[in-house]
């Protein structure tokens, strides 16, 4: 991901920001940077990864799983059919972020009766960073049939 011009940053309410501050677009190439600009930047609070429809990367956003570095039991089915790949804790500290490879052609929320709140993009987001999440590979694996799972 580091090698791709996907970057920008973000401010505290999750908006993206461009490296100078300005806002930023998660359809507008033009106002993404590379990883290593964005990193520099002291503009907002963090860094945030756009999804691009040839990007071919993936994110499958669990949110609200954690509550007092417990997992919750449909956030940890999905984590254990999940191949290895960079999986981090949301900047809410209540979320996990798997990151990989894959295709989805839209967005999907799914909300289910177990209190799952499942989001997966692909294309046309942005991705506010979080930190590593325990002992997470560095490397993105492919998420194709976990999502074909959940969708």
């Amino acid at each position: 991901m580091t090698s791709r011009r996907r970057w920008v940053r973000r401010d505290e309410r999750k908006v993206p920001l461009r490296a100078d501050g300005r806002p930023a677009s998660s359809t507008g190439p033009a106002t993404w940077t590379s990883y290593s600009t964005a990193a520099r930047s002291r503009r907002g609070v963090g860094l945030g990864y756009v999804l691009a429809v040839d990007d071919g990367i993936v994110c499958i956003d669990l949110d609200h799983c954690l509550t007092g570095g417990r997992i919750a039991d449909w956030a940890q089915d999905i984590l254990d059919r999940a191949p290895a790949t960079y999986t981090e804790i949301s900047p809410s500290g209540t979320g996990l972020h798997l990151w990989g490879r894959g295709h989805i052609e839209h967005g999907r929320r799914i909300r289910t009766d177990d209190g799952a709140q499942i989001e997966i993009y692909g294309q046309g987001r942005y991705i506010a960073l979080g930190v590593r999440y325990a002992d997470s590979p560095a490397t993105l694996a492919d998420l194709s049939e976990v999502i074909n799972a959940l969708t």
